[in-house]
């Protein structure tokens, strides 16, 4: 009964997160677009100006500048959409990681740490990486060079990812890094933007002058956040892809598919302003190949076809050992639920359909079985792809 409350709360956690994370995103995707494509206005006190048609009406949208001279009565802050985001996913990976599976979160082979130590160590990085994110981005060198600040702090995030996956298996340093980006970009939400806003409305009320250091700083953070969402969307998707999280380098790969995806994001904020500079894609195509071609060839994988002509039957009997408690219609495992991931291997069929899943996980990057709870030995790992290279034949 434990295992199917936690996979329902996993289900419709991730379900509100999902959802309110589009609308999140949908607006920061919409006011960078917005920005990038307002005209000119002639009128005093206008910055730019926009008509639009959408859902069969018309809608003209003006940027004032600075702040109006008298308030509306209502007026949006587009702030909770993005605390609700990192609320729902916080829970789901409390739910996730800390309630369910010990084998999602800790790995001995890595390093011999309990649920508390890891738990300590995520709070304590959540409130650092701000800290040291915000206090650097606000030093005379970072405001005055966003470009050199800018490769400092991809390095730093280089050093970040390097060390969770020193610490935790690579799934889970994987999302880890994802709640420590998320809430860097919350805080800005919180921290940086809304009381930037919050001083412009203020001035407005009051006929003073805003500070326009606030301005520019909250439209910083407002960027870097664009500049995140592409790599935090994929860190959200990556425990469904183990040649990944479970590659030797993962932490490489991983900073890898994350550039491309904020060179990405830059490429599209400048289209969105009548820019067009081809070698971004073309260099994040080319970027895609080389992380996808180093992510199937892990070392040591060429090596894994030599050797003798391997029987099935031995095969069938590290399955059965190693693998069926879980991957079963009827699992010994308490901990999962039959066919986990959609995966049996109760039968000769079953398993040789299985074969390249196997290789995936469990010979090349070895993340099956989780924390290696069955204890696959590295000649049976070696057995199981020489069976796979050499046609993964029954008889």
């Amino acid at each position: 009964m434990q295992a199917e409350i936690l996979d329902w709360l996993n289900l419709l956690v991730r379900w509100a997160h999902i959802v309110i994370g589009i609308g999140w995103i949908g607006s920061s995707f919409y006011f960078v677009w917005l920005d990038g494509n307002l005209d000119k206005s002639t009128r005093s006190g206008i910055e730019g100006e926009i008509w639009m048609v959408h859902s069969g009406g018309f809608y003209r949208t003006e940027k004032i500048l600075v702040a109006p001279t008298e308030l509306p009565r209502h007026l949006h802050w587009f702030r909770w959409e993005a605390a609700l985001t990192w609320i729902t996913g916080m829970i789901l990976l409390v739910v996730v990681y800390y309630l369910g599976s010990t084998a999602f979160l800790i790995d001995p082979a890595i390093a011999d740490l309990d649920r508390d130590t890891v738990a300590s160590i995520m709070i304590l990085g959540l409130v650092g990486a701000w800290l040291a994110y915000d206090l650097f981005w606000i030093t005379p060198f970072a405001e005055k060079d966003g470009r050199a600040a800018g490769f400092i702090s991809f390095f730093a995030a280089i050093a970040l990812a390097w060390g969770l996956t020193q610490l935790l298996p690579g799934r889970a340093a994987f999302i880890h890094a994802g709640a420590l980006f998320g809430t860097v970009m919350v805080a800005n939400v919180w921290v940086r933007i809304i009381p930037a806003q919050r001083a412009l409305v203020a001035a407005s009320k009051t006929g003073g002058k805003p500070d326009p250091a606030l301005a520019h700083r909250a439209k910083q953070r407002s960027m870097h956040n664009s500049y995140l969402t592409l790599p935090v969307i994929f860190i959200m998707i990556s425990n469904h892809y183990p040649f990944i999280y479970g590659h030797p380098w993962n932490w490489a790969l991983l900073l890898g598919l994350a550039l491309i995806g904020g060179g990405m994001r830059y490429w599209m904020i400048v289209f969105e302003k009548g820019r067009n500079p081809l070698w971004i894609p073309l260099a994040a195509t080319l970027g895609v190949l080389v992380v996808a071609w180093y992510a199937a060839n892990p070392p040591g994988a060429a090596a894994v076809a030599a050797g003798p002509p391997v029987p099935f039957a031995e095969v069938q009997a590290v399955v059965a050992a190693r693998c069926q408690s879980c991957h079963s219609a009827r699992p010994t495992d308490d901990t999962v639920q039959p066919r986990p991931g959609g995966v049996a291997l109760d039968s000769p069929a079953e398993i040789r359909l299985n074969a390249q899943r196997m290789r995936a996980q469990a010979v090349l990057t070895q993340v099956m079985p989780l924390a290696n709870k069955t204890q696959m030995k590295p000649e049976e790992r070696e057995l199981l792809g020489r069976w796979i290279a050499q046609g993964a034949k029954l008889d």
